[in-house]
């Protein structure tokens, strides 16, 4: 019998390629979607429809923690930054990075895991084409895999669950090529900070998405 993973989903580029790449692994898939008080509910929309065009059950849960209305992907009246591409990523931790919130999700993924005897948590970070955020670093999940051999049942057991981040070293162009060939439904997928009907093509993620596409030669078709 497959392997059980889950996926942590979040409707956008990154975690929609990561979910096939683990089908196409031959895991057998759960999907976790996680409201944190985002300034929009759009990604979870699009993580509803990836889940269902996956053909995987998708289990979301909401989390109340007032004290994330620091960063301006929760709240509404912080503005989002919107600067040249050349300067993302190197003006340090932007506005954007909300406190621990993949040490958060990767935690509850674990305890997921655990409860289920899934073997595997995927991720879709990576590392060369992120935004400043430090808890996408390889160095970050390989701490966090010794964490769930020492703190789960599973790893007291010997089984251990491991964190695959697929994406981890691959630039935005390269993850796209990678969406194309596993067949990810990439016109459902939302990467934009603000929300909306359509992309704003001006914060960070939306440059991030169109570069990626640019450079892979290929049409975004969620534009």
């Amino acid at each position: 019998m497959a392997e059980k993973a889950v996926v942590l989903l979040s409707g956008g580029l990154d975690s929609s390629t990561a979910l096939y790449w683990a089908k196409s692994k031959g895991f057998r898939c759960r999907a976790l979607v996680l409201g944190y008080g985002q300034r929009h509910s759009r990604e979870i929309i699009s993580a509803r429809k990836i889940a269902r065009l996956a053909g995987v059950p998708l289990l979301e849960m909401p989390l109340r923690m007032p004290w994330l209305g620091q960063s301006s992907l929760v709240n509404s009246a912080r503005p989002l930054p919107d600067m040249p591409l050349s300067r993302i990523g190197a003006g340090g931790i932007p506005s954007t990075y909300v406190p621990g919130r993949n040490t958060i999700f990767v935690a509850l993924g674990i305890s997921l895991a655990d409860a289920s005897d899934a073997g595997a948590i995927v991720v879709g970070a990576n590392a060369l084409d992120y935004s400043g955020y430090p808890d996408c670093r390889p160095s970050y999940y390989r701490a966090f895999e010794r964490v769930a051999k020492l703190g789960t049942r599973s790893g007291s057991e010997g089984r251990g669950i491991q964190i695959l981040a697929p994406l981890i070293r691959l630039n935005k162009a390269r993850i796209v090529q990678k969406a194309f060939g596993l067949g990810v439904p990439l016109k459902w997928t939302w990467s934009c900070y603000r929300g909306g009907n359509r992309p704003c093509g001006r914060c960070d993620s939306c440059k991030l998405r169109k570069k990626g596409f640019q450079e892979a030669g290929l049409q975004d078709p969620a534009l």
